[in-house]
């Protein structure tokens, strides 16, 4: 008994040591980090955002600074979602995308309900690296008012018969209720909530409750994921990076998705606003870190070849599959 206590200790002692200060274990498991974004602002015609009066978020957020930042934590893949109403833009991304490699794929931003969507999706789903669209409360758009009109659902019809996904962006309760609709109105369509555990529950409770059980009737339909991005907030003017304090939070995600279907997204560099890269991942790190091997793959990167069902491009994201 007194071998075998020595040798758990041995064994928490490595561990702890392989995580180090800043909470992070690189070579623990792989990691597609779902959630980036790619913009230049020095390029001819600037762009939407980030403002150039950002200090933190106005420069060139491109692959190589990307993957100087990640590459430490595991991460051997990342999938772009553009940040631009522009539809030029998606093109602008696809042809970044393609010249870099550690980028497994990018989700554009086109509105379904436009009148120039169809052509615009035929011409970016010729390219494997494209999976799909985004659209939600972002850029004045409202997904509760575009769930009931029948050329926005139309378009996710095209969306889900190409195969592609579609990603919400920032949830609160009226789009998970939207979502709800829409998942009724298109049911072959995979859909990805983004910045979940960023999400406000309602103080009211008959609110909460109808929040509760619309995310309750998401998590019961295997085609929709949940994306583990912009757990970090802001309280007091401080950030804080003490896992303990997102917990109840992910724990509440976890049981509704499960391991099956959370996945690991950062919002880099978006999230530089809150904290640094390092702090952003060992957050996430450490709070997957106690859910076992399996787990952690699954929401590191098995979760996201489901989600997104992207192509490897390299020999290191090969051997993921």
């Amino acid at each position: 008994m007194h071998r075998r206590a020595l040798l758990k200790a041995t064994a928490a002692a490595m561990a702890a040591s392989a995580i180090g200060a800043s909470g992070t274990s690189a070579a623990a498991v792989p990691v597609i980090d779902a959630h980036i974004h790619l913009f230049d602002p020095t390029r001819p015609g600037g762009v939407p955002w980030p403002p150039a009066s950002d200090s933190v978020l106005s420069r060139p957020a491109l692959p190589p600074r990307y993957e100087a930042l990640s590459r430490p934590h595991g991460v051997v893949g990342a999938i772009a979602v553009e940040c631009s109403p522009w539809v030029a833009d998606n093109f602008w991304l696809q042809d970044v995308v393609q010249r870099n490699p550690g980028i497994v794929g990018f989700i554009g931003d086109l509105a379904p309900e436009a009148p120039e969507f169809g052509a615009a999706l035929d011409l970016l789903r010729r390219g494997e690296l494209f999976l799909g669209i985004r659209y939600g409360n972002l850029w004045n758009r409202d997904l509760a008012a575009a769930a009931h009109n029948p050329r926005f659902l139309a378009g996710l019809k095209l969306v889900a018969q190409a195969g592609l996904i579609f990603e919400t962006a920032n949830p609160d309760p009226q789009l998970i209720a939207a979502v709800v609709a829409i998942s009724d109105a298109v049911p072959d369509l995979r859909i990805v909530l983004d910045h979940l555990p960023h999400a406000e529950r309602p103080k009211n409770a008959a609110a909460r409750d109808g929040f509760d059980r619309n995310l309750r009737e998401l998590a019961s339909r295997p085609q929709v994921f949940a994306k583990g991005s912009e757990i970090l907030k802001q309280s007091e003017g401080r950030v804080a990076v003490d896992v303990k304090l997102y917990r109840d939070g992910l724990d509440r995600l976890w049981d509704l998705f499960g391991e099956d279907r959370m996945l690991f997204g950062s919002d880099w560099p978006n999230s530089d606003s809150l904290a640094n890269y390092d702090e952003t991942f060992g957050v996430a790190q450490r709070y997957i870190s106690g859910r076992g091997g399996k787990a952690q793959e699954k929401y590191f990167w098995r979760n996201s070849v489901s989600a997104y069902r992207w192509k490897p491009r390299t020999q290191e994201q090969g051997q993921l599959r």
